[in-house]
């Protein structure tokens, strides 16, 4: 087939367009899932060191409309393969890993349907195995065997059906009772609760009808929780504006305690308190980390890379952890979490301004379900205890008056080498610049602290993983200092020929 495998790999998933749309075609069908699936059953012999005939492998899919086709490409290729085959139906990604570690199901392996936010004509693919999610090089082993497959898709092809979403909504029922341990009610602790939960339309509306409502919660603040792949309200991201306006909302108009909302396939989550406070990036890190280090005092958290200055010194100074700034992409700063605690230094979270948030408790899974869990069981002691809201766990986070996010574009044919070159010549630039200083135990790009008055604040200029882009982000703590920080960077940005910073530039002519 004509297909640019190598296209098809984003770091560790797969994902591609599963509807021609505008000059966007078709790379993902269900022969190329069939091939997919063959090659995954292939890959996960050899790992296992054994036949094809004893493997068991669970697939899912999150609300895209081209979810079930995919599916049945999926498991034709792991069926025709001579492998078991379990059709969990609609999941979310936290679950299909949840399927090799539940001992009733015991899955070898697991397969995920899903491009998480984009737009709903892409889809793709996330491998689990009992170890965790696949790693780059795995997912660069799987396209290089299906390249080489011949597309088998039988639609008619039998599976077996299994309710995991019931079984993993019993998990945090469980949990959360434990967690609250009501004096008075012990079966339904979230009785004296309202929650509004924003599913976007995905695949996390069971947060809210199978395990809150179950507790006792009050859920019906709650908007959008009938999957629908097209995504007609809103892009399904805890990151996104819009969204996060839809569930404060919510939560204002129905009078709700707590809100959160989730990502399509759930592995990401944010919250909003009941004043209307919006609680994600730095803030739900900080509500995170204040959470987990009671728990587990003077331990690490491992962030991203553009994390603020304000969040290492709430994380240091008010909270008694330890702050570990690492690389942009949710398995990096997960890896480097594992990685720390396998050399003696204690670490208990992993969580992405992105709002991917990892607990060690929890396999060091990604799941936003998993965080929202921890923060209901925050939230119902809180108020039961001294009628606070979660708001009041953060409320010593200094926040930045300003923070700007620009995309500096690389015109040259070998970009890779470009920017590395850029990002040498400012780590050297800011050396020499009165009231700046490269701040030390950097993993990503170059990180400059900005002291002069009318800055005051700091800038991360980095390569993106995937993009011919320098993603530049600067915070401030005074007004108008973002500006002031970039009009020296644009001074240092001219000295070069084949970028594109017009963004900066339409920024500082405001």
């Amino acid at each position: 087939m004509d297909i640019d495998w190598k296209k098809l790999q984003n770091g560790s998933d797969i994902r591609g367009i599963a509807i021609e749309s505008g000059d966007e075609k078709v790379n993902i069908t269900p022969e190329i899932s069939s091939m997919i699936g063959s090659a995954f059953v292939k890959w996960l012999s050899m790992k296992k060191k054994t036949g094809a005939e004893k493997l068991k492998i669970s697939v899912g899919a999150d609300s895209r409309i081209t979810g079930p086709v995919l599916k049945k490409g999926i498991i034709s290729g792991i069926v025709n393969s001579g492998s078991t085959a379990l059709d969990c139906g609609l999941a979310s990604t936290p679950a299909m890993f949840m399927s090799t570690v539940i001992e009733e199901f015991s899955c070898d392996g697991a397969v995920m349907i899903t491009a998480s936010h984009l737009p709903y004509n892409r889809n793709g693919f996330k491998f689990f195995t009992p170890d965790g999610g696949l790693e780059n090089d795995d997912i660069k082993k799987i396209l290089g065997i299906a390249s080489a497959e011949n597309p088998v898709f039988d639609e008619n092809i039998s599976s077996r059906a299994i309710d995991l979403m019931e079984r993993y909504s019993d998990i945090f029922i469980e949990k959360i009772k434990k967690g609250i341990n009501s004096k008075t009610d012990f079966a339904k602790p979230l009785k004296d609760l309202k929650i509004a939960v924003d599913a976007g339309n995905g695949a996390g509306g069971f947060f809210a009808e199978k395990v809150l409502k179950t507790l006792g919660a009050d859920i019906s603040g709650s908007r959008f929780l009938e999957p629908d792949g097209r995504f007609p309200n809103h892009e399904p991201n805890p990151e996104n504006g819009e969204a996060m306006e839809a569930i404060r909302e919510a939560v204002l108009n129905s009078g709700s305690d707590l809100g959160i909302i989730f990502d399509t396939d759930v592995d990401r989550a944010a919250v909003v308190d009941g004043s209307g406070f919006i609680i994600n990036r730095n803030t739900l890190i900080a509500l995170a980390a204040s959470i987990v280090l009671e728990e587990h005092p003077g331990t690490a958290v491992v962030t991203d890379s553009v994390t603020s200055d304000g969040l290492t010194s709430f994380i240091e100074k008010t909270l008694g952890g330890k702050h570990h700034r690492f690389k942009r992409g949710y398995k990096n700063v997960i890896n480097e979490a594992v990685r720390l605690n396998s050399e003696g230094t204690e670490c208990h979270l992993a969580i992405e301004t992105s709002g991917h948030g990892a607990i060690k408790e929890n396999f060091f899974l990604d799941d936003g379900a998993y965080l929202a869990a921890k923060i209901v069981i925050m939230a119902a002691k809180l108020k039961i205890e001294n009628g606070k809201s979660i708001l009041a766990l953060v409320d010593k986070l200094v926040q930045p008056v300003e923070e700007e996010e620009f995309r500096i574009k690389l015109l040259d044919n070998d970009f890779t080498s470009q920017g590395k070159s850029i990002l040498k010549d400012i780590e050297d630039f800011a050396g020499h610049n009165e009231g700046w200083s490269v701040a030390p135990d950097n993993y990503e790009g170059v990180r400059v602290s900005c002291n002069a008055d009318n800055q005051k604040g700091w800038f991360l200029l980095r390569l993106s993983l995937h993009d011919p882009v320098l993603p530049l982000n600067i915070e401030s703590e005074v007004s108008g200092g973002v500006k002031e920080i970039a009009k020296r960077i644009v001074w240092f940005l001219e000295s070069f020929e084949k970028i594109g910073y017009g963004s900066i530039l339409e920024y500082i002519a405001d």
